[in-house]
């Protein structure tokens, strides 16, 4: 039987066994003046017979499964381990670990965490210039079953003076109150700089950039749901050099995270790894969601990573600029880029550590690009800064 089977099978046993225990409270309730020996609290009864199984058995179950199951779509079997009752998801989320230490994706919330230091986590992005959609898919290139390997999905919106990209864990749902939705990106008129936001607040809740809009407004506070995210919190900003008489080669782009220090680059450095969505906040955080001003700008506790492109070089014979992409891009366009850190001297930051490339992204085909990032970025991040390069730039090239 196929571990999916097992689940169905599992499923089905606890709906079986609350049908059972409906049936028996007439039962219980006759028995209530008789002296009866201890069972099994009523919580554990209702989660089914696989919410009883030893603690070490249920371990080592779900290690072998974590440990086979190593990539998409088969990573699912993992997540359906995690849906079968409460025993079972707090061993799987003990058992899984962040992509910062296995370079794997499990969780939603891992496309929120940082990605491996060694190796890249390698995916790719399909651009749907009818709908306006991007969507970000794990893997090296693209393949049959696309739906089961779909990380990220972006719409494109254009605006009078702006446009945005909403995100959202599916690709048909882009509202803000859906519980899908994980952020945003703003840009200015000229399409020079760029805002990202966050549906949740970072780690550093200290170093918060918050923004109010319009949309948030119109909701009275009894009526906005305490999961609903009625707030973007400012992460990062990504700035593009004027190059109106395109004189200054490719284009030239800034990234500073401000929810990443710089010293996770560091020796011993650690980048900020939320361990769960926080949907319920507390009274600090809802009176803020409600009640702050706009800003583009707030207090940073900490010196912020600041990543810049990668200088490309001039080829003779082809005459055009060149990077290497070590085979992961195929196909000259402006858009592509490679993004590694940029760092005083002063911050005791070792050479191999600025030349590593955290971020690239490349063109392959018609409308579908490369995306492979590392530490100390997260799946989410990367692909935020990536769609800032989809939208025009007249001022930029």
């Amino acid at each position: 039987m196929s571990f999916k089977g097992l689940v169905k099978e599992m499923r089905d046993g606890i709906g079986s066994i609350s049908r059972r225990g409906i049936e028996g409270r007439h039962w219980r309730n006759r028995a209530r003046s008789h002296i009866v020996p201890d069972v099994t609290p009523l919580e554990l009864v209702n989660q089914g017979q696989w919410a009883n199984l030893p603690p070490e058995l249920l371990l080592d179950i779900i290690s072998r499964i974590e440990e086979s199951e190593t990539s998409w779509p088969a990573r699912t079997v993992v997540v359906y381990c995690a849906s079968v009752c409460k025993s079972w998801r707090d061993a799987t989320k003990e058992i899984v670990k962040t992509p910062e230490e296995c370079g794997r994706l499990t969780f939603p919330i891992s496309l929120k965490q940082p990605g491996p230091r060694d190796s890249p986590i390698q995916c790719y992005i399909r651009r749907d210039r009818a709908t306006s959609i991007h969507r970000l898919y794990f893997g090296l290139t693209p393949s049959e079953g696309e739906s089961d390997k779909l990380l990220l999905a972006a719409k494109k919106i254009r605006k009078a003076t702006s446009t945005e990209f909403a995100l959202s864990l599916v690709a048909d749902d882009f509202s803000r109150t859906s519980s899908t939705y994980v952020g945003k990106l703003r840009s200015n008129f000229l399409g020079t700089k760029f805002t990202i936001y966050d549906s949740e607040p970072p780690t550093d809740a200290t170093s918060l950039h918050i923004n109010n809009n319009r949309s948030s407004q119109r909701f009275h506070k009894k009526q906005v749901s305490v999961r609903t995210p009625v707030c973007n919190y400012s992460i990062a900003t990504i700035s593009y050099e004027l190059n109106v008489l395109r004189t200054r080669g490719p284009r030239r782009m800034n990234c500073i995270m401000h929810s990443i220090p710089v010293s996770s680059i560091q020796e011993g450095g650690t980048a900020p790894t939320p361990k769960s969505f926080p949907h319920l906040f507390d009274d600090s955080f809802k009176s803020k969601d409600l009640n702050a001003t706009p800003s583009s700008a707030g207090p940073v506790c900490f010196d912020s990573l600041m990543l810049k492109n990668k200088a490309p070089r001039w080829h003779e014979q082809l005459q055009c600029w060149c990077l290497n992409f070590k085979g992961r891009v195929t196909v000259a366009s402006v858009k592509n880029f490679q993004l590694v850190a940029s760092v005083d001297p002063t911050h005791n930051v070792s050479a191999a550590e600025q030349d590593k490339v955290i971020l690239q992204f490349g063109k392959i085909g018609k409308d579908i690009f490369t995306m492979d990032y590392r530490y100390p970025l997260s799946a989410f991040q990367a692909f935020v800064i990536c769609l800032s390069s989809f939208d025009t730039k007249p001022a930029c090239e």
